[in-house]
C-alpha cells in the first residue's frame, strides 16, 4: 500500500513525530491511521525507557501567569543539550506544563515523590471502606482507589487540560521521542493570591 503525503501530514499533525517515523508507522499499520497512532505511542514508551538514564545538562523554565494575575506557575523542564532546550517546541512544552500546574496545583511530579506516610494514611482510609467487600477483591479495589485518589495530585499522571486523551507523562515521553534526548520535569512551583 502506498502512503500518501496527506496521510503523513495528518499523522504528523496529530502526533508531532518526525515524517520518517510516521511513514514507518503507517507502513507497519497498512495505512490504518488509528493503528499507526498506537504503534507510535508504543515506540514512544520504548524510546523514553532507553533514554531515561541519560544525564540532564540543560533545560528551560516555562512560566504561566493567568490573565487575572492571581495565579502563576513555573516549571523547570530539563533536557540533555542546549540544542533541544532552546528549541521553540521544547520551550512551548514547558509553558504548556506550567499552565497545567497553574490550573491543577499538583502536589508531586512523580509517584515516587509521594511520602510513605501519606501512602500509609490513604491506604488506611481506603481499607476501612473495603471491610464489606470480598477478601479476594480488596487488593484490586484498594489499588484502583489509590490510583484514582493520587492521579490528580501527581503531575505526570494528570490528563492534559487541553487534550484529555493524553497525560502529562505521555507528553514527556513524546518529547523524548521527538527530540531524541532524555527529557524530564525537574521542579514545579505555583503561586496563588487565594
Amino acid at each position: 500500500m502506498e502512503i500518501t503525503s496527506a496521510q503523513l501530514k495528518e499523522l504528523r499533525d496529530q502526533t508531532g513525530i518526525s515524517v520518517m517515523q510516521c511513514k514507518k508507522a503507517l507502513e507497519e499499520a497498512g495505512g490504518d491511521m488509528e493503528k499507526a497512532v498506537i504503534i507510535l505511542r508504543k515506540k514512544r514508551s520504548e524510546a523514553a525507557d532507553k533514554k531515561s538514564d541519560r544525564a540532564l545538562g540543560a533545560g528551560t523554565v516555562g512560566y504561566y501567569i493567568h490573565n487575572t494575575n492571581e495565579v502563576a506557575a513555573l516549571v523547570l523542564l530539563a533536557s540533555e543539550t542546549d540544542f533541544v532546550a532552546k528549541n521553540q517546541e521544547f520551550v512551548l512544552l514547558a509553558k504548556e506544563i506550567a499552565m497545567q500546574v497553574a490550573a491543577t496545583n499538583p502536589s508531586y511530579i512523580t509517584k515516587d515523590e509521594v511520602p510513605a506516610e501519606v501512602l500509609a494514611k490513604a491506604t488506611e482510609v481506603f481499607q476501612a471502606e473495603l471491610a464489606d467487600k470480598p477478601a479476594e477483591m480488596r487488593e484490586k479495589i484498594l489499588e484502583g482507589k489509590m490510583n484514582a485518589y493520587f492521579k490528580e495530585q501527581i503531575l505526570l499522571e494528570q490528563a492534559f487540560i487541553k487534550n484529555q486523551d493524553i497525560t502529562i507523562g505521555e507528553m514527556i515521553k513524546g518529547a523524548v521521542q521527538k527530540f531524541g534526548e532524555n527529557v524530564s520535569i525537574v521542579k514545579i512551583s505555583r503561586l496563588a493570591v487565594k
